[in-house]
């Protein structure tokens, strides 16, 4: 009943803030309210505390204690839903699939999969040396195990 009523107030929330989007949610037996969020521009503090309170504000301590923490998906996070890929455009991903694993820049981010480029060197086709060749790889995200950010600095 406690969960189902945070869960309808999490609704709630991000149904008033169409471009933040629930990534995880949990309650503990303690009554630890975890819920973590993305959104489509990136999640301020504002944002995490507007959350907290649509949640907070509308519950009853005196009837049920609890504890609440409301946080962004962290930068090391693995991309766990196909929003988040559109706003890491053009930032290096380090995928593992069912049966490879891939860094690459990612190019694009349809509803169904995403585009991968990346530069390696291999043997000339005719004589001596190496050249740089450009590779692409089309994903289905049903064939993504983990993806993740690589930060650069």
């Amino acid at each position: 009943m406690f969960k189902k009523t945070v869960q309808d107030l999490l609704d709630k929330a991000l149904e008033e803030r169409q471009d933040l989007f629930l990534i995880d949610f949990d309650i503990n037996s303690a009554n630890h309210i975890k819920v973590i969020v993305d959104g489509d521009k990136g999640v301020l503090v504002e944002d995490c505390m507007f959350l907290s309170r649509a949640i907070e504000h509308n519950l009853d301590r005196e009837e049920q204690d609890f504890s609440l923490e409301v946080m962004s998906a962290g930068a090391s996070s693995p991309l766990v839903n196909k929003r988040q890929y559109k706003r890491h455009l053009n930032r290096t991903l380090k995928v593992k699939t069912t049966s490879d694993n891939i860094e690459g820049v990612l190019a694009e981010a349809s509803d169904n999969n995403i585009l991968l480029e990346w530069k390696t060197r291999e043997p000339k086709p005719i004589g001596k040396g190496k050249v740089t060749v450009k590779k692409q790889a089309n994903v289905a995200y049903s064939d993504i195990v983990e993806a993740k950010v690589m930060i650069k600095f």
